[in-house]
């Protein structure tokens, strides 16, 4: 390992020298700040980090909240999270990840200990019990989601009230008019989580004003659970032929069980998802969808927050347009009978 003292010697200054050029806590010549950092290059020597932390009050550290509950698609949230430490590379900072469901007391623990510069919390719920402490401290922080009330607040998220809306006048222009959403698990609407709700509120306010019937029913994923969901759907409107899906682990298991009815994709039900791109295209069916643009999300929360840090900025919600991409799960309503 080596030590600043051999940086020193190699450059041919003192310690306290090295130090400053890599603080930058006070001015030295242009020809000094070469020579030393051509040594730290040559040498391959890195800053101690806890001694770099102590004396720049820095830890070049951001803590991402990632609460990796069983009710939610994960790969989903490591794609943003991978895309968060990837980007923040970038800018010389690593990434803390902390993945318990803790909630305030997770926000307490960075605020108090100086373990972050900032934060980026995740899986935002409408009323989330984070935001209260989040707007007492000076600490930057960002969001990638949406609360009710985004006052103060630094947000990034896919505008999902766009993608409902989206969904609903795609079908809409097809000609469908019975609508059915298979949603995520019943404890995410419980939780009032921000993407699921909106998406929703969107949806539900453009099939009102296209004329369309909607009926939404949420599904734990997988085969069982999505058999009986689909058994209520047609039992309460027989003549559903559009289907909206935001659930993941509930695709597959809905085309198979439509098949099962001799229902085919797109001639008798057309189905749309909301989802990864990777999802959409290795279905059983190539399935029309909005894209969740997990990397563009992690990618903007960081910039967001690194302009935070440099004093820059406050106060930001940015919504990131939906795109639909038509493949080949989507088509004309059936003719009725």
């Amino acid at each position: 390992m080596v030590t600043l003292a051999e940086v020193a010697q190699h450059a041919g200054v003192s310690a306290s020298t090295v130090s400053y050029v890599l603080s930058g806590k006070r001015s030295i010549s242009a020809d000094t700040r070469q020579r030393v950092e051509r040594s730290i290059q040559e040498l391959g020597y890195h800053p101690n980090a806890g001694a770099r932390a102590l004396a720049s009050s820095r830890s070049n550290i951001i803590a991402l909240m990632v609460p990796l509950r069983t009710d939610m698609y994960v790969p989903v949230m490591m794609e943003i999270a991978i895309a968060v430490a990837t980007h923040a590379r970038t800018f010389g900072y690593d990434v803390l990840l902390l993945t318990g469901e803790e909630g305030p007391d997770a926000v307490r623990r960075v605020t108090g200990s100086g373990l972050a510069d900032a934060m980026i919390l995740m899986d935002v719920e409408l009323d989330d019990e984070r935001l209260p402490l989040l707007r007492r401290t000076d600490q930057p922080s960002v969001l990638i989601g949406l609360p009710a009330d985004t006052s103060g607040l630094t947000c990034v998220d896919l505008d999902f009230g766009a993608t409902g809306a989206l969904c609903a006048e795609h079908l809409a222009v097809l000609g469908h008019r019975d609508v059915a959403v298979i949603g995520e698990a019943p404890a995410v609407y419980e939780r009032h989580t921000g993407f699921a709700e909106r998406t929703l509120d969107g949806l539900r306010s453009r099939a009102r004003e296209l004329g369309l019937r909607v009926l939404h029913r949420p599904c734990e994923g997988g085969f069982d659970a999505m058999s009986l969901t689909l058994a209520r759907v047609f039992d309460e409107r027989p003549g559903t032929t559009g289907f909206i899906v935001q659930n993941e682990s509930a695709v597959e298991p809905l085309l198979a069980l439509l098949r099962r009815r001799r229902l085919a994709v797109p001639e008798d039900v057309s189905v749309i998802a909301i989802c990864p791109d990777q999802v959409a295209t290795q279905a059983s069916v190539r399935l029309t969808s909005v894209a969740i643009p997990a990397q563009e999300m992690g990618r903007r929360a960081v910039e967001q927050v690194i302009a935070k840090l440099e004093g820059r900025g406050d106060g930001e919600v940015t919504l990131i347009a939906p795109e639909l991409t038509v493949r080949a799960s989507t088509g004309p309503a059936p003719a009725a009978d």
